[in-house]
């Protein structure tokens, strides 16, 4: 195996662990669990991902035209969620303050888990090209600290619906190991493509998706459910922007060496 599919491997495996962890917490805990902190860390560290490791990156590999593809991969998972897909954070919402199980055909659950598998689909082609273009461990932090809050929330609205701690602990690993299938997607394409910069197109892609899951999924979540701590809520956000941009000081990237 090469060295960039057993980095692949290994990062999705602390991925897919990452999220199976979230949706054991839920199903071992019978109280509330609050994720508006945890999210607003993770919408800080997807931003900072995005701004301090990832277009640096696509810059680099692929010049000015790579910044073409940011609001592309933006715009898609905008119409993806919004037109094709139901945005299983405000239905989770709904089942939260309405008080239903959901239990009439599991139909809630079934759109949450589709909705947040696609997402999770492309974390995994950012996954890949980002350990490509050498800032792999930059993505899978950033991937770990939104996949866990997420794994929370589907695991809670699953359980939501009678379903068992089987049906639950397996759909939460189904939804994790999209992240694997997203990378495979990737190399497959780069593959059978042999498009030249291929990695930092596709990581400009991938970073417009990081901006939109932080901009329009966490952090009007954060907003809607945070408000009797807005001063806590900003300075998980702060900390996690700062956290990707001390680690991108101190470990700098291909083409770039820190001062």
């Amino acid at each position: 195996m090469s060295p960039v599919l057993a980095t692949v491997a290994l990062y999705s495996l602390i991925i897919v662990l990452g999220a199976l962890a979230g949706a054991v917490v839920v199903v071992l805990n019978d109280r509330p669990t609050h994720l508006v902190r945890f999210l607003a860390f993770a919408a800080g560290v997807m931003l900072g991902a995005a701004f301090f490791h990832m277009l640096p990156e696509a810059y680099a590999g692929g010049g000015w035209w790579a910044f073409a593809l940011v609001p592309a991969g933006f715009v898609f998972l905008l119409v993806l969620e919004r037109y094709l897909v139901a945005h299983a954070g405000e239905d989770h919402g709904v089942a939260a303050s309405s008080g239903h199980t959901g239990h009439p055909g599991h139909v809630l659950g079934l759109t949450a888990f589709l909705g947040l598998s696609t997402h999770t689909l492309f974390d995994g082609i950012a996954l890949g090209s980002a350990v490509e273009e050498g800032v792999g461990s930059m993505a899978m932090l950033a991937i770990v600290a939104h996949k866990v809050p997420s794994a929370l929330s589907l695991a809670t609205i699953l359980k939501s619906e009678g379903r068992s701690r089987f049906s639950i602990l397996s759909l939460s690993t189904l939804y994790g190991m999209m992240v694997p299938a997203g990378a495979l997607l990737y190399f497959i394409f780069d593959a059978m493509l042999h498009l030249e910069s291929l990695g930092a197109k596709a990581l400009a892609f991938s970073a417009g998706n990081f901006l939109y899951i932080a901009v329009s999924d966490l952090l009007p979540h954060v907003h809607r459910h945070g408000k009797d701590q807005p001063g806590r809520n900003v300075l998980a956000l702060f900390v996690g922007l700062l956290l990707m941009f001390l680690l991108a000081r101190l470990m700098g990237h291909p083409g770039h060496h820190p001062h």
